[in-house]
């Protein structure tokens, strides 16, 4: 099996999965992945907390990041003690930022932010790794072997956050303007994409009141926009142009970010441009600054996509992923904004 096979077999899994997404996920249905009961109410019903879907495809994203990640470096032969300790350093970062700058900008607590804790990643991921390769991991390599990680993180990224947003579908979050409100000559094309998100439990319907009301499919947009940049940027990687792989998901997953918001109507704080598009602009640029100026020697050579292979494979590494899946589902699955009331009967047997 070679690069290119990888990349059709991962370009067709995908696409299945967003033609099933974008239609399904919209839908009342696919927002409470399950129900834990907790305790008795007042009334001598049950409580419940939710799980969602939501955490679920954060979790699928951030899982198939790692692993993208850990074959993309396993293919270029990186170390995984370097891979490990850099994944330490930098998990808990993201983790943390995600929830943190989700507070600051959109004053609570109750949620979560991909572009924060993408913005955390890029301003401290180049740092973390370079610390990573000082403990002796790399067989002398040092910086190398820290711009070949962030080549490989750049189009993981990509990728985890493209199927990642499948999450905002189910939860009706980071949701499109309405159809009605776009210009003329866009209402015709964006029409026939729009989404339309079913159940007052979605963000939109609560926030703004757009259940049912046809939005610009910017989630479903995302999605596409980022996983073709990963996949370029993987096909880059695996002929040996980690540079180009580091830098171009990133300009593209971040200008995405930067124009795709005009399109959105949720809440995105004051100013001309928000929040997050200063921190997409400013972590964007910082990523392709270190991607040009960063020095290293003994950066060269076509990956070993076999390599890769065995080291994704491998007990350490699918401990690792699923480690990542588990805590970003644990993090972002345990709904803090619905709550549940649980009914319990027995069903008793037909007589024959």
């Amino acid at each position: 099996m070679n690069g290119i096979e990888i990349l059709l077999i991962l370009a067709g899994g995908i696409t299945l999965l967003f033609v099933w997404g974008f239609r399904a996920l919209p839908r009342e249905r696919w927002q409470i992945m399950a129900v834990i009961p907790t305790g008795r109410d007042a009334g001598g019903g049950w409580e419940g907390v939710n799980l969602t879907w939501y955490g679920f495809f954060c979790a699928v994203g951030a899982w198939f990041t790692t692993g993208t990640t850990l074959f993309l470096a396993g293919a270029a032969g990186l170390g995984r003690g370097f891979l490990l300790t850099s994944a330490l350093g930098l998990a808990p970062v993201i983790l943390i930022a995600s929830r943190v700058i989700n507070r600051w900008v959109e004053g609570h607590w109750h949620g979560f932010t991909v572009g924060g804790a993408s913005f955390a990643g890029m301003l401290a991921g180049p740092w973390i790794f370079w610390a990573a390769s000082r403990i002796g991991f790399t067989g002398g390599r040092g910086s190398a072997d820290a711009l070949i990680l962030m080549s490989a993180l750049a189009p993981a990224y990509a990728l985890g956050e493209g199927l990642g947003r499948l999450a905002c579908l189910s939860f009706g979050c980071c949701y499109g303007r309405p159809i009605n409100t776009l210009p003329v000559w866009l209402r015709m094309p964006m029409g026939r994409l729009a989404t339309v998100l079913e159940g007052p439990l979605k963000k939109a319907a609560y926030a703004q009141g757009l259940e049912g009301v046809p939005l610009v499919p910017i989630q479903a947009m995302t999605s596409v926009v980022l996983s073709v940049a990963g996949l370029v940027g993987m096909a880059f990687f695996l002929q040996g142009a980690y540079r180009t792989a580091l830098i171009l998901p990133i300009v593209i997953s971040q200008g995405w970010r930067v124009g795709s918001e005009f399109l959105r109507a949720d809440d995105r704080g004051g100013g001309r441009l928000s929040a997050y598009q200063w921190m997409a602009l400013a972590g964007g640029s910082f990523w392709v600054s270190v991607g040009v100026l960063w020095r290293a020697v003994g950066v060269g050579g076509t990956p070993d996509v076999w390599r890769g292979l065995e080291q994704v494979r491998s007990w350490p590494a699918l401990g690792l992923m699923a480690a990542v899946a588990v805590t970003v589902f644990v993090r972002m699955g345990i709904s803090t904004v619905t709550g549940a009331r649980v009914d319990f009967h027995l069903r008793v047997p037909g007589k024959s």
